[in-house]
């Protein structure tokens, strides 16, 4: 299975820890995960996506990306391949658009199941799927979805993300015989809000640290940089397959949850809807304008 990691903070922040140096840090997870690498990172709105079938740990274009990288929010993956074969379009994060997105998992007998997906797949996103990959008929199975709240290149909030989300994983079981066996855990953001969810490989989130090694000259320490929130808003938030090294706190997601940060940086997260996610009323007549 593959690796990822997501980070989102109300400031600009350096990524290197948790990319290279903590003990499980993705780049050191790609000596078991060696297919290729993908960064994504926001500058003023924009994501700027680097990518690389290159094992992350032996290049040095992810050292230095992972060095000065300083983004509010950040979306990393390292591959090992189940589906298709090791090139730059099949590594992860996937773009279109304002969003990026990562899974770790699979889709049982993909190459079956392919053609029948794709058709889900509105036909304006379909011809934008260039790789192999189940993950990149995923990601554009889920901005079909995610389109019917409005045009993709506006913001559409992190409930209507979240949305989309839960109807690509109850949609991708629908339509395989062995669903259950599915492993769709995926991470999304249009850099703004962050969404993602623990679909049976691990997944973990943090919003808080024991002790921020900054707090002495952060202009935006508050309680809840140190502490659970008790309001749900945070400075940070972050999501890995593994627990990282260091200050933050980490929680386990059990399979079927999803957990997410809207844009006013206040978290969510709750279980999934067992049954097919359904648009709200006053939604169900807007027309998809990409």
């Amino acid at each position: 299975m593959c690796r990822l990691f997501g980070f989102r903070s109300i400031i600009p922040s350096q990524v290197h820890r948790s990319l290279v140096d903590a003990e499980n840090a993705l780049g050191q997870k790609s000596a078991e995960h060696p297919d290729g690498w993908g960064v994504a990172y926001y500058l003023e709105g924009v994501p700027h996506l680097t990518r690389s079938p290159r094992q992350a740990l032996g290049d040095q274009l992810f050292h230095r990306l992972s060095g000065l990288v300083a983004s509010e929010t950040v979306i990393a993956h390292v591959r090992k391949a189940t589906q298709g074969v090791i090139s730059v379009l099949n590594c992860h994060p996937f773009q279109y658009g304002r969003y990026t997105f990562a899974h770790n998992g699979d889709v049982p007998n993909f190459g079956e199941k392919r053609e029948l997906l794709v058709n889900e797949i509105t036909p304006s996103l379909r011809r934008m799927i260039f790789g192999e990959t189940d993950s990149e008929v995923l990601f554009y199975l889920f901005l079909s979805r995610l389109s019917q709240y409005g045009p993709l290149r506006q913001p559409l909030g992190a409930e209507a993300i979240a949305e989309a989300i839960e109807y690509t994983d109850a949609r991708v079981r629908a339509l395989t015989e062995d669903g259950d066996s599915a492993k769709l855990t995926m991470l999304v953001t249009d850099g703004i809000n962050m969404v993602a969810c623990q679909g049976g490989p691990e997944l973990y989130f943090s919003t808080h640290k024991t002790h921020c090694s900054d707090r002495e000259h952060c202009p935006h320490l508050r309680p809840e940089c140190e502490a659970p929130s008790e309001t749900g808003f945070v400075n940070h938030f972050l999501v890995s397959s593994e627990p990282l090294s260091g200050e933050n706190v980490w929680t386990a997601l059990a399979t079927g949850e999803i957990v997410g940060v809207d844009g006013s940086m206040r978290t969510f997260r709750r279980r999934m809807d067992a049954a097919m996610p359904k648009l709200p009323e006053r939604e169900e007549k807007k027309l998809a304008v990409l």
